[in-house]
């Protein structure tokens, strides 16, 4: 029996009680073959505003991120880290080498508005899936693929992984104090991945947009390399433009390689300050520190004599506690912070006004992620529904879209 009750509806359920206008982007179906992060993240953003998010995965182990397992945490048999990237969407499961499967998902093709890929160059080719098949299928889609490195040039084969294309791309001789015998840092969190899923998005709407003017739909490509240049595009405009030597991180509290003193984090007697761009000569008037007034004297010299400048301002903020610092900086206007760990930071009343954490789940498999940063027509957008399990919805989309039916090994994914 055909189901009633829709995905739309399901969605629309969702919504508070207080008339909030529909998402902007409910209607719309999104087809996401993608793996990971980069790709689902796009993913997840749609389903966050509101389309109906069908994650195709392989019948055997599906989406390889159910087992990337983070901090030793899953949720059933599947990661936490999946939940989180892949919540609110539904699960179709599909072999793409076996025809019968592929013939049902070149219906779905037909009924869709996004399909988001992230294959390596040249297996959409290969199964059949490319731009010009898709779009022969349908004019109107929007075709959307992440890459590490693009479709051409020496590269397009090696694995795309974020802490490999922080190392190819430069970023991580960014970060990390110390003069050139100081090895490289890479970021904490997986930055690339996230940065290329919000291009890609980007993408996306701007196609969605020109295709409710025209009505053609198109292509759009990301390559996760492409996106750590453009994130890099500040310190990388200047090496174009200057002597293309590399940039030389600081050798005390770096934050920036093109930022002049006092741009960095400093030691206080029980913590931690961030100072940010400020006049060095007002700020050591302010703090009452004669060495590094003397120093800052001379303006010309912020950038070209920053060690020196970090080193003594840092000497004296050491003396103080990071809220005594606070308590003269931040009434003179000086662009400051405390630096937060994570419980410090749950536990402040800031954070809790922005209510960023959501529950996920329920008994056994509840857990708690963060939600959506956006606010439409100012609603905060929130959606307890978790990542579906390996083919959960594969039945309820062949009926509700009239796809052809599965066979019975089929319907048991």
């Amino acid at each position: 029996m055909t189901r009633k009750r829709t995905y739309h509806s399901y969605m629309n359920e969702q919504l508070d009680s207080s008339g909030a206008a529909e998402l902007p982007l409910a209607g719309l179906r999104v087809l996401d073959f993608s793996q990971f992060l980069a790709g689902p993240s796009c993913a997840l953003r749609m389903a966050d505003l509101g389309a109906d998010v069908i994650k195709v995965e392989r019948p055997e182990g599906g989406d390889l991120c159910r087992q990337l397992v983070v901090a030793d945490q899953r949720v059933g048999d599947d990661s936490a880290l999946f939940h989180t990237i892949n919540r609110n969407k539904r699960s179709f499961a599909a072999d793409l080498k076996q025809p019968e499967d592929l013939a049902r998902i070149k219906e779905l093709i037909a009924k869709a508005d996004v399909m988001i890929h992230n294959f390596r160059p040249g297996v959409m080719e290969r199964i059949g899936l490319d731009y010009a098949a898709v779009q022969a299928l349908n004019p109107r889609i929007v075709y959307a693929a992440v890459t590490g490195y693009g479709e051409q040039g020496p590269w397009r084969d090696k694995p795309g992984q974020d802490l490999l294309v922080q190392s190819l791309s430069g970023l991580a001789w960014l970060t990390g104090t110390g003069g050139d015998d100081a090895p490289p840092v890479p970021a904490g969190v997986s930055l690339i991945d996230m940065m290329t899923g919000a291009h890609l998005l980007q993408g996306i709407l701007a196609l969605l947009l020109r295709r409710g003017v025209t009505g053609r739909g198109g292509r759009v490509d990301a390559s996760l390399l492409e996106s750590a240049m453009d994130l890099q595009f500040e310190p990388f405009t200047a090496f174009l433009n200057g002597d293309r030597r590399q940039p030389q991180r600081s050798t005390v509290n770096h934050a920036s390689v093109h930022g002049a003193a006092p741009y960095g984090i400093y030691r206080s007697a029980d913590g931690y300050l961030a100072v940010a761009m400020t006049p060095m000569d007002e700020l050591a008037r302010l703090i009452a520190c004669e060495p590094l007034a003397r120093l800052a004297a001379d303006r010309s010299g912020w950038y070209r004599e920053r060690d020196a400048l970090k080193r003594a301002l840092q000497d004296h903020l050491v003396t103080r506690t990071t809220a005594n610092w606070l308590a003269v900086l931040e009434p003179a206007g000086v662009w400051c912070a405390d630096v937060l760990t994570w419980p410090r930071l749950v536990a402040h009343p800031a954070f809790a006004a922005l209510e960023m954490v959501q529950p996920l789940g329920e008994g056994a498999a509840a857990m708690q992620t963060t939600r959506c940063p956006l606010r439409i027509d100012r609603q905060v957008l929130r959606n307890p529904r978790p990542a579906p399990a390996l083919g959960q919805h594969t039945q309820e989309i062949i009926e509700e879209l009239g796809l052809a039916p599965a066979t019975t090994a089929e319907s048991m994914a």
